[in-house]
This record gives C-alpha cells, sequence and structure tokens, in this order.
C-alpha cells in the first residue's frame, strides 16, 4: 500500500478496526475513510454501494461484525447471523463493483469444527460439525471465506481472509452478557474487588484450553498481510489446500482456569474461585496452527500478562463509561 493509498476501515469503532488504525496511522497512513454505523448503515446495500462509487477506496480492512461472547452467541442467533452476512455480503460485493485492490476480511477460529484437530490448520475448514453455541456467527464468517474465494476465482479479486484467535485489548467489549471471556473476567474480578467479595464464579469446569491475540498485534498482522509483495501474496490467494484463508494466533495456549487466575492476580482480587460446571464449557480447545503467517515473517510482540494488564488500565480509565451504557 502506497502512503497516499485510499483505505477503507470498516469498523473502525469496535476493538479490531480501532486497533487497524492506530496500526496505519502509526505506519504513516493518513487517507483513511472511516465511518461510524450513523454515517453508514453497513446492512444497507444500497447505501454501502454509493459510498464506495462516491470515495473508490483502493484497500478495504473489513473488520466491522456483530460479536460476542457464548452468552450473546447463543441467545441472539439470529441477529448474528443476519447482521454478518449482510455486512460482509455488501462490502464484499461493493469492493468488487469498484475495482478495490486488497481486500481482508476479518474472521474467527470458531469457523471451524469443534473437535477439529489441534492445532487447527486452514485445511480443516468444513470438516466436521461447528460448536452449537456459536454456530450461527460461524457459518456467517465461512460463508465470507466462501464468497472472498468465489470472487477471487471468478471475477480475479485478490481477497484474503484472515482467522484470528481470541482477542482482546483496548476498546474491548465488557458488558457482563456480550463480552467474550477475558474482557468478562477483568470486568468480574474488579467488580467483586470493589464489592469485597470472598469469591468469584466461573463458568464451566476450568479445563477448556484457549490461546488470546492482543489486539494490537492482529492489527500488526493485518498491515503485514496487506502489504505482502505480490507473489507472496497470490500464493496465499492460491494455495491448493486452503486457498485465501489464512490464520494469525500467537501459537500459546492456556486453560480457563489458569486465565482466571492470572486475571484474578492482575486485577488484585484476593478471594477464591468457584466453577460452576452447570455452566457450558464450550469448545475443550481451540488453538491456531500459525505456521502459515509465521513462515511469512510475522509473529506476536504482546505476551498475555502484559495484555491483561494493558487491558485492565484501559478498563480502569473507561470504566465510567463503560458503567453508564449499563440498563
Amino acid at each position: 500500500m502506497q502512503a497516499d493509498a485510499k483505505i477503507f476501515v470498516a469498523g473502525h469503532r469496535g476493538m479490531v478496526g480501532s486497533a487497524i488504525v492506530r496500526a496505519l496511522q502509526q505506519a504513516g497512513y493518513r487517507n483513511l475513510l472511516l465511518r461510524s454505523r450513523t454515517e453508514l448503515d453497513l446492512c444497507n446495500q444500497g447505501d454501502v454501494e454509493a459510498f464506495f462509487r462516491e470515495n473508490q477506496p483502493e484497500y478495504v480492512f473489513l473488520a466491522a461484525a456483530r460479536v460476542g461472547g457464548i452468552i450473546a452467541n447463543s441467545s441472539y442467533k439470529g441477529e448474528f447471523i443476519h447482521d454478518n452476512l449482510m455486512i460482509q455480503n455488501n462490502i464484499i460485493h461493493s469492493s468488487w463493483l469498484s475495482g478495490v485492490n486488497r481486500l481482508l476480511f476479518l474472521g474467527s477460529t470458531c469457523i471451524y469444527p469443534k473437535f477439529a484437530p489441534q492445532p487447527m490448520k486452514e485445511e480443516y475448514l468444513l470438516t466436521g460439525p461447528l460448536e452449537p453455541t456459536n454456530d450461527a456467527y460461524a457459518i456467517a464468517k465461512i460463508a465470507g471465506i466462501c464468497q472472498c474465494r468465489s470472487y477471487n476465482q471468478q471475477y480475479g479479486t485478490r481477497y484474503l481472509s484472515a482467522m484470528p484467535n481470541n482477542l482482546y485489548g483496548p476498546n474491548d467489549n465488557f458488558d457482563p452478557e456480550k463480552s467474550h471471556v477475558l474482557p468478562a473476567m477483568i470486568r468480574k474480578f474488579h467488580e467483586a474487588k470493589q464489592r469485597g467479595d470472598t469469591q468469584v464464579t466461573i463458568w464451566g469446569t476450568g479445563t477448556p484450553l484457549r490461546e488470546f491475540l492482543q489486539v494490537d498485534d492482529l492489527a500488526a498482522a493485518c498491515v503485514f498481510l496487506m502489504n505482502l509483495e505480490d507473489s507472496r501474496y497470490d500464493a496465499l490467494l492460491n494455495d491448493p489446500v486452503a486457498p485465501a484463508l489464512i490464520n494469525i494466533g500467537s501459537g500459546q495456549e492456556i486453560s480457563i482456569r489458569d486465565l482466571a487466575l492470572l486475571v484474578q492476580d492482575v486485577v488484585g482480587f484476593t478471594g477464591t474461585l468457584v466453577f460452576d460446571t452447570s455452566k457450558p464449557d464450550g469448545t475443550p480447545r481451540k488453538l491456531a496452527d500459525s505456521s502459515r503467517i509465521h513462515a511469512l515473517g510475522w509473529r506476536h510482540g504482546i505476551e498475555l500478562r502484559d495484555g491483561i494488564a494493558g487491558a485492565y488500565r484501559w478498563f480502569l480509565d473507561n470504566y465510567a463509561w463503560i458503567d453508564s451504557r449499563r440498563p
């Protein structure tokens, strides 16, 4: 990407999109096309097509999505599949209509089967049933991957799908009902500490293993991929085993129990942990095989404890604003 290239970051106010904006600005890109939800309804096909016709972006980071943790994913399946299908279809199709040079579609490793071999390789896509609690979101993202591949094959576009593992960091969602596991833990331990509680309850058995990636590391990976020279970028698009699909992860995993202990220590909660085994665990293990992006020369730079400490500092700095959004 040239320094003056027109770059559209869809979802720039979310955790992922805002991190991509920070990474682009730090790299010297200033011609960024950014629109809030009130300025551009990404679920409206006509509005999206008009935006692309008027602005003619050259590169697109598709980070806009409806996302949430296990409660939200299982409770709002209709919203999750509808909104994500609409958003990605409108942006991918409009990108083709307006001749976008490259598009990076952001998804999640929940696209892989619940019992996929570990670590999960890109070619494991569609080889088994999904985790039922987030299948609506996963199916929408799988459709986006297929759409990118299909447009590449039929129209000669150059669209790549990137699947990060569990993300966290600045601008995360700390809503008690809709957040992912790590921000939910940060808030739960903080509020328990503030109230002087003697214990905190964690959903499930604590045994599932998860991989976490700080969102600024993901953003660095996204800019890295978008700036690959043509030969290496096209090799990803035309890979015979898993075309136009690449995992982004740290390659490190931790149990939910150990994660809870780590967050407890960072927050400074001195009580005890209780695991509610009547609640679902979700997928037993979810480690992405990131050997493909590692072979290209990218690796994460923020270790988990440092990343959690930074996320907690962000939470404290923004806690009054977060709390004001509660019903």
